[in-house]
């Protein structure tokens, strides 16, 4: 017991707490920057990178001299092509650093997730009761870029005015659907994928679909307001949520899009519960 007290105060010096701190300051910095890169394009050369890696180790071990000469080369001058390469991620990162979200996030990120809510809103209810259809997604933790690809890049602060001008019909961006990304609308136009479930009720039409489909796929939040009755719809993990009213579309977004919010998974059956006795539409897949 003596032997065992020693050894533990024999750890705990200065020496060895600078140690940990080292080691913890390097997780830190790893695990931001895998959250910086989630859902980018960065995620594929992050792991080219680690396949480069292990091929020099296993050359280095093997003893294949010119294989291991060749990935020094290429991760020499690597840096120089990353750095070119991703620019814009680079400087995103950069950015979010010098604003110290790392250690207000949650504050920070309710402020402008209400302030999004709050756009949304305005745009829903503009077209709503006027009944032009509309499309929006919003990422979660899966990445859109797949999809982002495939529309028309507007990068801009999310805006109920913009919104409502990107769905007036017969517009060259009304087609398709809007991708909402980090609180900023990151193109419209967008091509979702469409769901081939035979569950969905016939009399809904592409846009339906294309957010059911986006829902079996990812995690992403998506909003439909329907062309021929201005019913307001909201998809999220496989689910389809019909004929919500404001009160409760914005109560399911705040639920969703708080950093703080607990039980999300609930909401959906709190929300199919009570439109199953008022009578309302609901689709429902599991697999």
């Amino acid at each position: 017991m003596v032997n065992a007290m020693q050894f533990i105060v024999s750890l705990l010096t200065w020496q060895n707490l600078i140690h940990l701190i080292d080691i913890l300051v390097i997780w830190f910095l790893i695990y931001e920057l895998l959250m910086l890169i989630r859902g980018t394009r960065a995620v594929q050369l992050f792991r080219g990178i680690l396949i480069i890696i292990l091929v020099k180790i296993v050359s280095w071990y093997v003893g294949l001299s010119t294989v291991s000469w060749v990935m020094d080369q290429i991760l020499n001058w690597g840096v120089i092509a990353i750095v070119v390469i991703f620019q814009p991620e680079i400087r995103r990162g950069l950015e979010h650093l010098g604003r110290g979200t790392f250690f207000t996030h949650n504050q920070t990120a309710n402020e402008k997730e209400e302030d999004t809510i709050k756009q949304l809103d305005q745009a829903i209810q503009y077209m709503s009761k006027r009944r032009i259809g509309a499309l929006m997604s919003i990422q979660m933790k899966t990445g859109l870029e797949e999809y982002i690809e495939t529309g028309i890049p507007l990068d801009a602060d999310i805006s109920g005015a913009l919104l409502i001008n990107t769905f007036i019909p017969n517009t060259p961006l009304h087609d398709g659907a809007v991708i909402i990304k980090d609180n900023r609308i990151a193109v419209a136009a967008a091509y979702l994928p469409l769901s081939d479930s035979k569950l969905i009720p016939k009399e809904l039409g592409t846009r339906h679909r294309a957010a059911v489909g986006i829902s079996e796929v990812t995690d992403a939040l998506t909003i439909v307001i329907s062309e021929e009755t201005g019913e307001v719809s909201i998809t999220k993990d496989n689910e389809l949520i019909r004929n919500l009213s404001r009160e409760d579309y914005l109560k399911f977004l705040r639920a969703q899009l708080y950093t703080h919010e607990p039980q999300h998974e609930n909401l959906i059956t709190e929300l199919y519960a009570k439109f199953h006795r008022k009578g309302g539409g609901r689709h429902g897949q599991k697999h």
